[in-house]
């Protein structure tokens, strides 16, 4: 009797062992630094239960319809360059967490990458050799790094759209150099006109549904007006036979943020904590218990956590709010 006791109990203990750890991927997006990261800047995502980050190389383009794509250059930011990716996915990989490699695109002037388009049949050629060259730059890195989730592009609509053969040929190209999983973050309002989710491992999304044009939204008004999203991605997961990860999801903490969440506008000021969590605690209460979902990266996340966020901050991070402490509790579980 008192070894079945004992049996019973262990098996008890590790059951609920199990259960504290998630299956989803709980992230954050973490901006890339012109310095070296450490464990000390770590520690903070840990202590949010956070058991995934996104790292972002980036290329620069000088206009919508300019053909060259330029990366990994001396005068960018070291975490945006081949060898400051390198070192982070060493020390988060050493801090037991997760990475997904998400390269993107800047275009002078912050113009939406969603919207390039070249202007010849001349240019697409020269556009997407550069293109590919960065693609396959980092999936050597991601290949090297046995990096978890690598991300073919970021919010390239118009691109996808143009020139559709070119993608299929851009996943083919990155399966013979990278083994991992792959995904594609795309936007909110055209991630169902990506033609290729079958090729790919997940359903990328940027998560920036536009919810409420309520000034504080409840959890609740929130959560209903999510019911139609929900249903049109859940239905794509579906058909498509992949699950769907938000490669980035987050909100402000200002005023009717549920309204226009991809709006960064410094514009808009006016400071609102109750909207930002409430707006977070929503997303997860709709998507984090579907077992269609595989979860989600937080918008997003800088090295030097005590200086960022606060009381003054109307931007996305959750850092030293309110919702930093929600977070916690969601990543928790």
């Amino acid at each position: 009797m008192k070894n079945r006791f004992y049996i019973c109990v262990i098996g008890l203990l590790s059951s609920i062992g199990l259960a504290q750890q998630s299956d989803k991927i709980d992230g954050v997006s973490f901006v890339s630094s012109h310095e070296s990261i450490t464990d000390s800047h770590i520690q903070p995502i840990r202590a949010i239960n956070a058991n995934w980050t996104a790292l972002s190389p980036f290329a620069f383009m000088a206009a919508l319809d300019s053909p060259e794509v330029r990366f990994n250059m001396e005068r960018q930011w070291k975490g945006e360059r081949v060898d400051g990716i390198m070192d982070m996915c060493n020390t988060f990989k050493k801090n037991g967490i997760k990475i997904m490699l998400k390269p993107q695109i800047w275009i002078r002037r912050g113009e939406f990458t969603g919207q390039i388009m070249m202007k010849s049949e001349a240019d697409w050629q020269v556009f997407e050799k550069s293109y590919t060259d960065f693609i396959l730059t980092y999936a050597k890195v991601a290949q090297e790094q046995q990096i978890e989730v690598f991300s073919i592009g970021t919010e390239l609509a118009s691109f996808v759209k143009a020139r559709p053969a070119y993608w299929a040929e851009l996943i083919k190209k990155v399966r013979a150099i990278y083994k991992g999983k792959l995904t594609y973050a795309e936007n909110w309002d055209t991630y169902d006109n990506f033609p290729h989710w079958k090729q790919l491992d997940f359903i990328g999304i940027d998560a920036y549904f536009p919810l409420s044009e309520e000034k504080t939204p409840t959890v609740a008004s929130l959560t209903e007006a999510w019911k139609p999203y929900k249903e049109k991605i859940r239905q794509l997961s579906q058909v498509t036979g992949k699950k769907v990860l938000f490669t980035e999801y987050g909100y402000r903490s200002v005023d009717f943020t549920a309204k226009e969440p991809w709006n960064s506008s410094t514009a808009m000021t006016n400071i609102n904590f109750e909207g930002q969590t409430n707006a977070l605690e929503a997303i997860n209460r709709t998507f984090w218990k579907e077992p269609w979902f595989e979860g989600g990266f937080l918008w997003k996340w800088f090295h030097k956590h005590s200086e960022s966020g606060g009381k003054t901050d109307s931007q996305y991070t959750v850092q030293n709010k309110p919702a930093e402490a929600l977070i916690r509790d969601l990543y928790k579980r």
